[in-house]
């Protein structure tokens, strides 16, 4: 133990370092002198963010760490101790208010993160102990241990698979929950394994953990008594993830390798970057000048103070003798002081309320998209989903729409449409294609076409190249199945029992090879069945499969037939299978492929080759040595890969549909009548993607198409950076220099008179613009590609990696004027442009839920995404906008009587309010109307946001929240609080306001005053409102008699907790006075009436104004959602 260490510490170990060593069964082996059980982590998950013990500092530290709530915490701090003429409480009181909301909300959803962990942690798991399962907790599980997993239960930890119930020797699990893949995949067991795991002794030897989903590099040693210890290869194929879930086998057992945190599905978990809204930073810089504005009026009022002291008689009137510790006190340290107490007295004009107001706001708010019915879809039985509430707002601010092809603008729905045989055309339906042939029927009707030999060996590589394998059927299945008729018939058996693939295309491939005839029965001990024309059932040994992997883009398998023939059958895009085979079959081909692509299907070419004795035997050598390796496994396969795969013979290639979605088209229409610029971001090939956007109508018959592609660079004759500077500025010149001004708020469909430019971009071109070479202008080259793409009405970009996804989408977020980007995506590969974005939105496809876990919100269709954007997200935009103007301008309101009251007494730091007003104004009185507001107004219908897509133009730019509309509020809020304090001041130049002749004393004057406040600054709210509901009423009225019930107790009774109670019957004296009741009205009134006669004399605006006026009725008397 101690070498071991000493090792580790001076890196004389560093094997131990890069690889761990397993016990499996943690039984010792012969092989070892001694056995030192080896620590790993348990099996605990934790993804809870606080403890009983840590959560309250924990908590307190990070919302202290909000500039507006340690702002607070200072004036409380200070009110506590300096001797400031409002109580502690006045501001401790809506601190704690806050903090404890936002405490209870958090810890609110922490315990709900350990209550899941609870769940896994706990799960029942059955491990073998002694050769008999024993049941034990999900958390128990140890590094070593080997686990008995049955059908349909997820997998407790990374586990290497050693014993199957198949007869195969293979399991079948879905990792939607890890990659985004939906479809079943094949793993396998460690090859020569002993049935009897109770009498197994090996060990494991792998990498350490790492988060690559795909990668996994280790050995097996197994011991025997007598026999030299035999070496197995482990990789992906053997791994068995934690989360994924076992399907169609009965039962497996496995060891676990990686457990708790150090699995793999816990190292890719990553908390998403914390992603602030417009809103928030426009919250930010008016808090900076309401701020400044705090301070000028203390610095005034101190100034004003000293300067009023300096005067004779005045710094010490013989009513108000100086202490000696007064007296005492130095003059900068007394200004000082009188400085922080002013600070204290005008600090309601922050409006600390607001934050907790805004996050409710957004959480309650969420769940309006939750429970929309539009968004529910009956295939999935899912709804929307919102997995971030604080981006709501955003959703009414979007400029710029990444979104995937494949699953988000196509159904991800393969079917097979056709194949070209040696350059003839096939089709499984009955039309005429091209001047090569016509079909209708199985292929053994023409057998001139392409020749009897091609078809068939074009056939049996459909049916043999890939990972399917069949489902097995139930009893009630097999009945009723022997039919009479063409070759093709027979085929029902095996379309009952269904296919299990990595991918939909697969599948979409083996049912086209069963429609002309050729039927795949299954893989049974490494051996492939499939039956031809003849009914014959061929057998064919799997000798080797050489997975698909992106960069190579196709795969292979070698199988040996019963002749002994050893054959490789291999399929991929066109750009990976030409350049292997011989150039003048690529003839014959490439224009079908070109045309299936153009015409918007993906498309597969399929390739053969016969390996010699000799050649198969270097490659069986050079896969089993590559597979043995742990270090740089990868790089040695594939240079075997690329070895064997080489001097191809071409057969012919196929065509695949993927189906639009539903309402695509509508969609995309109505988000660039929105404003918004589209871009497609995706892996597939341009003439197939090029066809969607058509199809999408992205690109219309008009648009004059700018290609930025490999095929454009190497057109010249030239270096490909020569080209791509002329291509650069030429498509400058055009889409920008020459290209007339765009007019705001014109949609595309009425300036078609002007050039429309479309831009196609692929992911090499895209490589060198991004990252050009050393003696070339990077940040040029970005400059004019990024001014080329946001002048063209919309943008493609294909043949691209999820890194230049990603890549794409923060050049545009960082581009001049930092716009709004959005991306869509259904799959795994668009995790990362949907996290770069400013919102992410996870499409529930087929390809799993990656992207839905990873998004901000999810929907379970392509056409909701109109509804989200032009609908919540223009209405929840005016709300948020609305109340965050609405809280600035009432606290403005609040604070400007107190400050004009300073100029009347002396600059004494005399409050005008009483202390509970001051604690309960933004808790209590103002709060709640301001809330339902915020949650259920609708000042345009849903409808009519719906079919007038322009008016999602009218807030773009957060154009609610410009500088503009803050001054508007800043001075109708200093108009009414001059109305407020001077109109009061003139009722009480009448010295007798009470029938008795009493006079009002400074309380009263303050209650009056807050008073006008609170009933205008509701009624402005009550003005604003279109969308009335019950809810609007009761808080509205409620609030206003909560008030007016609270004065009346407040001021009518004794408390015996006050020292001093300064209301004490104010209320009911003031309420006493008709000429009280007579301003307050009338204030009120005066107050209100530059809304009311803009409301009234204001005409409205904009192309859609006819419209509008005819169809604004519609949000009358209607319910929210």
């Amino acid at each position: 133990m101690l070498r071991r260490r000493l090792n580790r510490l001076f890196g004389g170990d560093e094997k131990r370092v890069d690889s761990r060593t397993i016990y499996v069964g943690n039984r010792p082996c012969p092989a070892t002198e001694t056995f030192i059980p080896p620590k790993f982590c348990d099996n605990r998950i934790v993804s809870s963010k606080y403890t009983i013990w840590n959560f309250l500092p924990k908590n307190l530290f990070e919302q202290f760490r909000r500039i507006a709530n340690f702002y607070f915490l200072i004036i409380f701090l200070v009110q506590v101790i300096v001797d400031t003429p409002t109580s502690p409480v006045t501001s401790g009181l809506p601190l704690f208010f806050v903090i404890t909301v936002t405490a209870i909300k958090q810890g609110y959803e922490d315990w709900l993160r350990h209550k899941a962990d609870s769940e896994v942690n706990k799960y029942p798991v059955r491990v073998l102990e002694d050769g008999q399962p024993a049941r034990k907790d999900s958390e128990k599980i140890k590094v070593g241990d080997i686990v008995e997993v049955v059908e349909d239960e997820t997998f407790p930890c990374d586990l290497i698979l050693l014993q199957s119930s198949r007869d195969d020797d293979t399991c079948f699990v879905t990792t939607a929950s890890l990659d985004g893949e939906s479809n079943h995949k094949t793993h396998y067991t460690v090859p020569d394994m002993e049935k009897d795991l109770q009498s197994l002794s090996a060990t494991i030897e792998c990498e350490q953990p790492q988060p690559d989903l795909y990668k996994f590099v280790g050995r097996m040693h197994i011991y025997k008594p007598e026999h030299d210890p035999a070496v197995r290869s482990l990789g992906p194929e053997n791994l068995l993830l934690k989360g994924a879930t076992l399907k169609n086998t009965k039962k497996i057992y496995g060891v676990a390798v990686y457990t708790g945190m150090e699995t793999k599905m816990a190292l890719n978990y990553q908390g998403k970057s914390q992603k602030r809204s417009a809103v928030e930073k426009s919250i930010n810089a008016f808090l900076l000048v309401y701020l400044c504005i705090l301070i000028s009026k203390a610095v005034v009022c101190t100034t004003l103070k000293y300067v009023w002291q300096s005067q004779d008689g005045q710094d010490e009137p013989w009513y108000n003798q100086k202490t000696e510790k007064e007296k005492g006190t130095i003059l900068y340290v007394k200004m000082f002081t009188d400085f922080l107490s002013f600070m204290v007295l005008f600090n309601f004009i922050i409006p600390v309320s607001m934050y907790v107001t805004v996050e409710m706001q957004k959480f309650l708010g969420s769940f309006f998209i939750t429970w929309d019915r539009d968004f529910f879809d009956p295939e999935i039985e899912e709804g929307a989903l919102v997995n971030t509430s604080d981006l709501n707002e955003e959703l009414g601010q979007v400029e710029y729409v990444f979104t995937d092809k494949t699953g988000t603008l196509t159904q991800n729905n393969m079917e097979f449409i056709e194949c070209c045989i040696d350059g003839f055309q096939y089709t499984a339906f009955s039309s005429e294609l091209d001047s090569f042939c016509v079909t209708d029927g199985p292929v053994s009707t023409f057998q001139e076409k392409a020749g009897r030999e091609k078809e068939e060996l074009f056939l049996r590589a459909l049916c043999l190249c890939h990972t399917v394998q069949v489902k097995e059927a139930g009893p009630d299945e097999l009945g009723g199945d022997q039919v009479d008729g063409p070759a093709s018939e027979p085929l029902r058996p095996a379309e009952q029992r269904g296919f299990i693939a990595s991918s939909p295309d697969e599948v979409a491939l083996v049912k086209g090879a069963m429609r002309y005839g050729f039927t795949f029965l299954g893989l049974e001990s490494k051996t492939m069945k499939i039956k031809n024309w003849q009914n014959d059932v061929e057998e064919y040994e799997l000798l080797h499969v050489l997975n698909f992997d992106p960069v190579r883009r196709r795969m292979s398998v070698i199988v040996r037939s019963k002749s002994g023939d050893t054959l490789l059958f291999c399929k991929g895009a066109d750009s990976s299978i030409f350049p292997r085979v011989r150039p003048e079959e690529v003839e014959r081909i490439r224009m079908h492929v070109q045309r299936s692509a153009t015409e918007g299907y993906r498309t597969l070419c399929v390739a053969y080759k016969r390996l010699s004795v000799d050649e198969y035997a270097a490659a069986d050598a050079g896969l089993r040595e590559a597979r043995l390796a742990l270090q740089d496994r990868e790089e040695k396969l594939m240079a075997v890969y690329n070895q064997v795969e080489t001097a191809m013979s071409l057969i012919g290639a196929t065509a695949v549909e993927d189906r639009l979605q539903e309402e695509a088209a509508q969609t995309m229409e109505a988000l660039q009548g929105a404003g918004m610029k589209v871009w497609v971001l995706t892996g597939d090939k341009m003439e197939t993607a090029k066809s969607t956007c058509y199809a999408c109508r992205l690109f219309r018959r008009s648009t004059e198409l700018l290609e930025l592609t490999v095929r454009t660079l190497e057109s010249g004759g030239r270096r490909r950076e020569e080209m791509l500077h002329d291509l650069l500025f030429d498509f400058h010149r055009k889409a920008v220099q020459d290209a007339p001004p765009a007019r705001a708020g014109v949609n595309r469909s009425w300036s078609s008179a002007n050039p429309e430019y479309g831009f196609i971009v692929d992911g090499a071109a895209l490589a060198l613009v991004m990252n050009p070479s050393p003696d070339t202008n990077c940040s040029r080259y970005r400059s004019l590609f990024l001014q080329i793409c946001q002048n063209c009405t919309a943008v493609l970009c294909c043949r691209m990696a999820p890194l230049q996804k990603a890549q794409i989408v923060k050049m545009v977020k960082n581009s001049k004027g930092s716009p709004i980007t959005l991306s869509i995506g259904d799959g795994a590969n668009d995790v990362s442009m949907i996290l770069e974005a400013h919102v992410g939105i996870g499409v529930k496809g087929k390809e799993g839920r990656q992207a839905v876990r990873n998004s901000d919100y999810a929907i379970p269709k392509l056409k909701h995404l109109r509804k989200l954007l032009l609908a919540h997200g223009h209405l929840y935009y005016i709300r948020i906008a609305h109340l965050v103007q609405y809280f600035f301008y009432k606290n403005l309101c609040f604070i400007l009587p107190q400050f004009l009251y300073q100029f009347f007494c002396g600059c004494s730091q005399q409050p005008l309010y009483d202390a509970a007003y001051l604690t309960m104004y933004n808790i209590c009185f103002t709060s709640m109307p301001i809330l339902a507001y915020s949650l259920l107004e609708q000042q345009i219908a849903i409808e009519v946001l719906l079919d007038n897509a322009t008016l999602y133009r009218d807030i773009a730019k957060n154009a609610m929240l410009r500088w503009g509309p803050f001054l508007y509020w800043t001075v109708l809020a200093v108009f009414q609080g001059l109305i407020f304090f001077f109109g009061v001041k003139y009722l009480f130049s009448n010295p007798a306001l009470q029938d008795n002749g009493q006079v009002f004393g400074n309380w009263s004057y303050g209650t009056i005053v807050f008073t006008v406040l609170v009933f205008t600054v509701t009624l402005k709210l009550a003005l604003d409102t279109r969308h009335w509901t019950w809810i609007n009423h009761f808080v509205i009225w409620g609030s206003l008699a909560f008030y007016v019930v609270f004065s009346f107790f407040w001021g009518g009774i004794i408390w015996p907790f006050l020292k001093q109670q300064r209301l004490y019957f104010v209320f009911f004296n003031m309420l006493s006075s008709v000429s009280a009741w007579l301003v307050i009205i009338l204030l009120i009134v005066l107050s209100l009436l530059p809304d009311i006669l803009l409301g009234v004399l204001r005409k409205p605006r904009g192309p859609h104004t006819q419209q509008l006026s005819k169809e604004s009725l519609l949000y009358v008397d209607r319910s929210p959602w």
